[in-house]
């Protein structure tokens, strides 16, 4: 099981938005920007689908993805892949949907994306660039 280090832990929390990617059964590639997730342990995150469209399309027929974090807040560059489960119910979705609803009435909350981590691989250039973290 991979076990997010502290840094990756505090830069997913601070990173707005996080391109999320993901691909179809094809392998034709989608990227978003999502601003509402949450890191629920060291090996999950909880993206909320407020209006996905390809991207919903992609993990049902695909329910793998990747997050790119770096940026303003972030303590590296790295990319985190892994695979996801898409809930609508249960107590799990119903939290999500809360955490939503607490952002505003706007959001629907449509779903909740459960992305058991994979892999971490470290983006910053260099001889470093690409390199399995975790």
């Amino acid at each position: 099981m991979v076990k997010l280090t502290e840094d990756m832990k505090e830069s997913i929390a601070n990173v707005r938005p996080l391109p999320f990617a993901t691909a179809s059964k094809d392998g034709i590639p989608n990227v978003i920007p999502i601003g509402m997730c949450k890191l629920v342990d060291d090996a999950t995150i909880w993206i909320v689908d407020n209006y996905f469209l390809k991207t919903r399309n992609n993990l049902e027929e695909n329910p793998k993805a990747s997050l790119y974090v770096w940026g303003e807040g972030s303590k590296g560059c790295f990319q985190i892949k892994g695979d996801v489960e898409i809930k609508t119910e249960g107590d799990d979705y119903d939290a999500a949907y809360a955490m939503a609803k607490e952002k505003g009435e706007k959001y629907p909350a449509k779903a909740l994306i459960v992305m058991k981590i994979t892999d971490v691989f470290e983006c910053k250039g260099g001889p470093e660039a690409g390199k399995k973290l975790l």
